[in-house]
């Protein structure tokens, strides 16, 4: 019997289709070639004209998707999950994803928000409010959410994978060695003086079965002054081939390809939490751009109450110069103008960090490209004559379809379960198949010691190679090795976290589909009481300036004083703000029904691809 239908057979065996693992694809660049250092995009130069910088709330998302650095951060993110592939790919374990990311500012909000409004003690004059400083507020800063099911507890790693990339190892040395003998008769000398060199080689590789092989070419060159002996120099030469194939612990696969399965999840939840990035901040910047037209339209609305209130001072200061007001009224009107420069004061003071809060999102180096610059908003808020709302179970059948922050949790819940295999395995005997296979040469030259007698193994280095090669002298074995540990209490615990955080990652994303219910739910609710509050408003703001014209008319011919029309006036203007204020709460609740369902990216005509090239388009 050869060793060659043993050899051949077991290389087919382990090499054969599925076995091995596909050679590891070389991981994608970053999708973005600008860097953090890079300067903002050519899009805000083309709209800035005359030093302003007109926007439009579909030029604000593209500059975001352009220049945002949270966006960004994530768009190098991606390739991440290429790497985990490649690793996983050559045996590695998985280094795992982080899964942080940042919203948009909340900003001061907009008209009559309690973000900026005092307490109503710090009321001053005709209800002037006093806003508090935005960043006490702590309006400034970014949320930081989470979307990792297990935390900082991680799952253990479970038994071993082998390393699938097969690596080259070899040995060359030269020894010369002088050795004193006690017996001389043993080699015939007192002095044994030794001197040679080996050169080894060999290949070895493990493969997804959990096999380890390895192949080795061994070779020697061994010179002595022994007179004793029969070959001097002599020179050998081995091919020999080792498997180790686990039984038990380490077998299959399924098991040692987990990691791979993982790496190939990991992918695709970068992807995943880069939409979910590109969600948060599209939402962010709609409700900053929302809050800021409405801030702007408030400023508009106080700056006609403020030309009303000097009218009427005017008008009040002509009167009592004629006589027919008493000279307290003219007190009021003085008050009543101070007052509405005082709200006006405040509006531009919002609308004003609103607007550095809105530029740090869209540029790069936290609005510096701007300054100096004041944005016009070319969009109004505006409600729809009627609003086309699905019915609710289709909005959260879709919401929990298509949201990409629940797919991730998903997948990390499936990772956890292909994980739970490695856990399980360790919990397992050890029991490994060992086969090994080897041929052998072995050559000299004669030195005379046994003159006359028949030595068959004479000649050089290329005799012990043909002997190798030739198989004249094989060895086989096989065997097992068993380890069978009396109490595994570790691989035994680690198991029982394992499900345990299993279970609790199943629950979790429970949660998340209630949560996603949830905000579906209130958007929905939000929409209405928007859409029935802006109703409310525009007919309370149609009547309050009914009455303030009519109680105008009234002091024009001396019927009425300044103090009832600076109460109109006062009223119209709560209502103007009101009716403002209904619009923005509609246009941002609509935003939060389209983040609810996952379809804000298609409401606004933003590809995903595009963007991640940091393009819009």
């Amino acid at each position: 019997m050869t060793s060659k239908p043993f050899l051949s057979l077991l290389l087919c065996f382990l090499m054969c289709p599925g076995f091995g693992v596909a050679a590891p694809q070389a991981p994608a660049a970053p999708a973005s070639d600008r860097s953090a250092t890079a300067g903002d995009s050519e899009r805000i130069r083309d709209l800035v004209r005359a030093g302003s910088l007109y926007l439009g709330l579909q030029d604000a998302l593209a500059l975001a998707i352009e220049n945002n650095l949270d966006v960004e951060l994530e768009r190098f993110a991606v390739p991440q999950g290429d790497t985990e592939l490649e690793r996983a790919q050559g045996g590695g374990t998985n280094r795992g994803l982080t899964y942080t990311l940042q919203e948009a500012p909340v900003g001061v909000g907009g008209p009559l928000s309690p973000l900026v409004v005092a307490p109503a003690s710090s009321n001053g004059p005709n209800g002037t409010s006093v806003p508090t400083n935005a960043l006490e507020l702590g309006v400034l800063g970014e949320p930081v959410d989470n979307y990792s099911l297990q935390g900082s507890v991680q799952q253990s790693s479970g038994t071993p994978v082998p390393t699938y990339d097969p690596s080259v190892f070899g040995q060359l040395s030269w020894l010369h060695q002088s050795t004193l003998e006690t017996n001389p008769g043993a080699y015939g000398t007192s002095n044994l003086v030794q001197q040679g060199f080996v050169a080894n080689a060999g290949i070895q590789q493990g493969f997804s079965t959990g096999a380890q092989a390895a192949f080795n070419f061994d070779n020697l060159h061994q010179s002595s002054n022994a007179a004793n002996t029969a070959y001097n120099p002599v020179s050998g030469s081995s091919l020999g081939f080792t498997v180790t194939q686990p039984l038990l612990r380490g077998f299959g696969r399924s098991l040692n390809r987990r990691f791979i399965r993982i790496a190939g999840n990991e992918r695709k939840i970068s992807s995943l939490l880069f939409q979910q990035q590109l969600i948060l901040t599209v939402y962010g910047v709609i409700r900053l751009y929302t809050d800021f037209v409405a801030l702007y339209e408030d400023v508009n609305v106080k700056e006609e109450t403020l030309r009303s209130a000097s009218k009427l001072l005017a008008d009040t200061q002509a009167q009592v110069d004629e006589g027919t007001l008493a000279p307290v009224e003219l007190t009021r009107a003085k008050a009543q103008v101070f007052s509405t420069e005082q709200d006006l004061i405040n509006s531009r003071g919002l609308l004003e960090e609103q607007e550095i809060i809105l530029k740090s999102v869209m540029t790069r180096d936290a609005g510096a490209t701007l300054r100096g610059i004041r944005i016009v908003p070319t969009d109004t808020l505006a409600i729809p004559d009627k609003d086309e709302v699905r019915p609710l179970q289709d909005q959260v059948a879709e919401a929990v379809a298509h949201r990409p922050d629940l797919g991730q949790a998903r997948l990390q819940v499936e990772n956890s379960r292909i994980g739970l295999a490695g856990s399980r395995n360790a919990t397992k005997p050890e029991i490994d198949l060992v086969g090994t296979m080897q041929n052998n040469g072995l050559a000299g030259a004669a030195t005379g010691y046994l003159a006359g007698t028949n030595l068959p193994l004479i000649g050089g280095y290329g005799s012990a190679l043909g002997q190798a090669l030739a198989r004249d002298y094989p060895t086989y074995g096989i065997g097992l090795q068993v380890t069978l540990p009396i109490h595994n209490r570790i691989a035994e615990a680690d198991l029982a976290r394992d499900e345990l955080q299993v279970k609790q990652s199943q629950i979790r994303v429970r949660q998340l589909q209630n949560q996603a219910t949830l905000e579906v739910e209130d958007a929905l609710i939000a929409m209405r009481r928007a859409r029935a509050s802006y109703a409310a408003a525009v007919q309370a703001r149609k009547f309050q300036q009914e009455s303030l014209e009519a109680e105008q008319t009234r002091f024009e011919v001396g019927a009425s004083t300044a103090f009832f029309v600076i109460q109109y006036e006062s009223l119209v203007a709560q209502a103007r703000s009101t009716e403002v204020a209904a619009k923005s709460s509609y246009v941002k609740a609509r935003a939060a029904l389209d983040r609810a369902t996952g379809s804000i990216l298609e409401a606004h005509n933003i590809s995903i691809d595009a963007a991640l090239k940091g393009q819009t388009r």
